[in-house]
């Protein structure tokens, strides 16, 4: 049950952010349905070949397709400014998408039995997949590479779940809703990972 919350509860979020992205850039209607599709499922293709299942798997999941589709349709249909009002909260869809996929990948690659390290990449991937894959459809620089924490958050839901300290479903549930928080709180201080920038030096070496 839990599985199949999560996996809902992932297709809607990403499935409106990556539409809601596709209209920013103002691609036509194909477009728009094909950032949102890629966005809900790209992570789990990525999963899959991380962990060895069929890509092809993918195609078993028809309710969710129909689902996925419906969600775009809606948001491509939103009147104008209900829509700016909405674009708003993309962070917090992404958030929920990011969440909800990062325990769903942690949770399948722990029920194969796989090491700790093959949970968290699951996760990674699963939670952040999709997203990287709409940003470099739509000519963005992806969340996950920049400075700003996306996917250590990720990464956290497959360490406690893979070293065993969430398995309930209340703690699951709590987990998702820590993952959320965290996320948004990032962007709210503006939290960022260490990093170096080489402009200055290559601009120094052209002055000389």
């Amino acid at each position: 049950m839990t599985w199949e919350v999560l996996n809902i509860i992932g297709t809607i979020a990403f499935a409106i952010s990556g539409a809601i992205v596709a209209m920013e850039e103002e691609y036509d209607i194909l477009g728009v349905y094909i950032l949102g599709m890629t966005t809900a499922f790209g992570g789990g293709a990525i999963r899959n070949l991380l962990i060895g299942l069929p890509i092809s798997d993918l195609w078993n999941q028809g309710a969710l397709f129909i689902l996925a589709i419906t969600v775009i349709t809606i948001v491509f249909l939103f009147p104008f400014g209900a829509l700016k009002q909405w674009k708003k909260w993309g962070t917090f869809t992404d958030a929920i998408g990011l969440s909800a996929f990062a325990i769903q990948g942690a949770l399948y690659a722990a029920s194969m039995n796989h090491p700790l390290s093959a949970v968290i990449m699951a996760a990674l991937l699963t939670g952040s997949g999709g997203g990287v894959i709409r940003d470099v459809l739509a000519g963005r620089k992806p969340l996950l590479l920049r400075g700003d924490i996306y996917g250590v958050w990720a990464m956290l839901a497959g360490l406690l779940i893979g070293v065993g300290m969430v398995n309930q479903t209340w703690g699951l549930y709590a987990l998702f809703v820590l993952i959320v928080i965290l996320r948004m709180l990032t962007v709210y201080f503006k939290w960022s990972l260490p990093y170096r920038s080489l402009k200055d030096a290559n601009y120094s070496r052209k002055e000389r």
